[in-house]
């Protein structure tokens, strides 16, 4: 039994240091997404997810860096941003990946009620579906910025996105601060920093915050999706506003502060093969080689779009 008058820090070392001697203890046990005994390694979770990308594909929980966790699924980012004050969780994937995450959390020793805040990084099904129900189980404040919010809301996206016609609605989500660009979600002292990014969505998120491992101390950039991609008869060039949005997001992803990137889905950024030591972790120039991707992307499809009319 853990003694109540140990700080929440001190309570979640103790869990942690009791997941990961179980974890040691046993090095031949195979892995599984419902094993309880604690946090995996990145080579684990890269196994456990081999060959297997689905939205609600059961993941492992792993430690990215730092006080960053990875609490998603195969094919979905979650993540957990924690300190002895309290954490913060990103995304959580479609709706009934709800309990895949919240296990995750638990697994890792921490507790639901300990989540401050939740936030996001855009207003699709695949990565907000099941905020409602993990805001309901952790009590959490959620917080988006202004572009995202009225969508988040109604738990439908908005008219001028390009995937409105394809898009799947969600369980509205209880909006209980309003972010402008450039502003900061703290919980105790976590510090997070809101970008407008508006390239994959009109309310396109991304995230920065530092994370550190003793004197080690890096700048994670949780990127949001950067593709152009559109319900099918959508021609971007009809739509100038939205071309000219997609370019400032995809300028503003190049821009981010950017040790170590993370994207909404773990394959845009090879998330895995990088944990598992395959690719580096860190790439100063990761952000940069993402959005350039995807300005090349965005330029073949306008050029495309331009030709059929031809």
């Amino acid at each position: 039994m853990i003694p109540a008058k140990l700080s929440l820090h001190q309570r979640n070392n103790i869990r942690l240091a009791f997941a990961l001697s179980i974890a040691l203890a046993l090095p031949s046990a195979p892995v599984s997404a419902a094993d309880p005994a604690g946090p995996v390694t990145g080579a684990a979770l890269a196994k456990a997810c081999e060959g297997r990308d689905g939205w609600t594909d059961p993941a492992p929980p792993a430690r990215i860096f730092g006080n960053t966790w990875y609490v998603g699924t195969c094919g979905i980012t979650a993540l957990l941003v924690t300190s002895e004050r309290g954490h913060v969780l990103i995304d959580g994937g479609p709706e009934e990946a709800a309990p895949l995450v919240a296990a995750n959390i638990e697994r890792l020793g921490f507790r639901l009620s300990d989540v401050r805040w939740i936030l996001s990084s855009h207003e699709h099904d695949d990565h907000v579906g099941a905020l409602a129900a993990l805001q309901q189980r952790t009590a959490a404040h959620v917080a988006a910025l202004a572009a995202a919010a009225p969508a988040l809301s109604a738990g439908k996206v908005a008219v001028d996105d390009p995937q409105r016609a394809i898009a799947k609605d969600y369980p509205p989500i209880r909006i209980d601060r309003v972010l402008r660009d450039g502003q900061v979600v703290g919980a105790g002292p976590l510090r997070l920093t809101v970008h407008a990014t508006p390239a994959h969505s009109p309310g396109s998120t991304s995230w920065t915050w530092r994370s550190c491992d003793g004197d080690d101390c890096r700048t994670i950039a949780y990127a949001d999706s950067a593709t152009t991609i559109s319900a099918d008869g959508y021609r971007f060039t009809d739509h100038p506003e939205r071309t000219a949005a997609a370019r400032r997001g995809l300028a503003r992803i190049e821009a981010l502060p950017c040790d170590i990137l993370l994207t909404p889905h773990p394959a845009a950024s090879d998330l895995f093969a990088r944990l598992s030591g395959g690719k580096p972790l860190t790439d100063a120039a990761a952000c940069r080689t993402y959005a350039a991707s995807a300005e090349a992307r965005l330029a073949a499809r306008l050029a495309s779009e331009a030709g059929a009319v031809k």
